[in-house]
């Protein structure tokens, strides 16, 4: 099964590690017009391996500029940032790139789903970019999707999805390449609550087969309630960190 595969291919660099993400006095400010708008202030934290994290705020607290800072998508104006054991400051563009290509998985709030692409086509996607042989992809893509409860689906595009198929599919391509993390902004805002359920059952069950930490960022009490830690964050302050285990 690919997700017993991704958890073998990465036991190797896994090994002692302790630690998938430690934020050491990280800020972020932004530039609004005439005025500096500070999104992070000094934030420090770690998140374990093998951990379902959720990061909690109201809009605007900082939530998803954390979530981008730890998905080395943005980069943070002061302040250390290891992810995978790697302190991303001192990578440069096509490193990071890469790093990120082949460690980090991405969970959308709006699925961003390629439209022209079948769902087998958008999972196996990111084996593409990363160059994997042909066999290899096609056995990951249709293990994943099996795993997922698409495999009847794969050859539907998006519009020929529910938003929980949808999402689904955009949960097996965040985990098709074996990501030692997985980052998930909002990912049931979209969903009804009954949906949404199921995905949180869905994601919860493939992190403790997978051994894959996930960090989400979210205001979905059901979602809050899996969680193995939770992050609160309050005008891009951590103000509480709780452990479930």
């Amino acid at each position: 099964m690919a997700i017993q595969a991704a958890s073998e291919a990465r036991a190797v660099a896994a090994v002692a590690r302790s630690t998938v993400v430690r934020l050491q006095r990280v800020a972020r400010t932004y530039r609004s017009g005439a005025v500096d708008v500070a999104a992070l202030k000094g934030i420090s934290l770690e998140i374990p391996s093998d951990r379902f994290s959720v990061v909690i705020g109201a809009s605007g607290s900082g939530k998803t500029t954390l979530l981008n800072i730890i998905g080395a998508i943005d980069s943070p104006s002061a302040g250390t940032v290891e992810v995978c054991g790697q302190d991303l400051a001192q990578m440069g563009d096509d490193s990071i790139s890469d790093f990120r290509a082949r460690n980090i998985g991405f969970i959308f709030q709006t699925f961003s789903l390629v439209p022209v692409l079948s769902a087998y086509e958008n999972v196996e996607y990111p084996l593409l970019l990363v160059g994997m042989p042909a066999a290899e992809r096609r056995t990951r893509t249709l293990s994943m999707l099996e795993a997922v409860g698409l495999s009847a689906h794969a050859h539907r595009r998006p519009n020929e999805l529910s938003g929980g198929q949808r999402q689904r599919v955009a949960i097996a391509r965040a985990l098709v390449k074996g990501p030692q993390l997985v980052l998930a902004d909002e990912p049931t805002a979209n969903l009804d609550s009954a949906t949404g359920a199921s995905i949180i059952e869905l994601m919860r069950r493939v992190q403790e087969q997978s051994r894959t930490t996930f960090i989400f960022a979210t205001h979905d009490a059901q979602l809050m309630s899996h969680a193995d830690e939770v992050f609160a964050i309050r005008d891009g302050q951590l103000i509480e960190h709780r452990s479930g285990k």
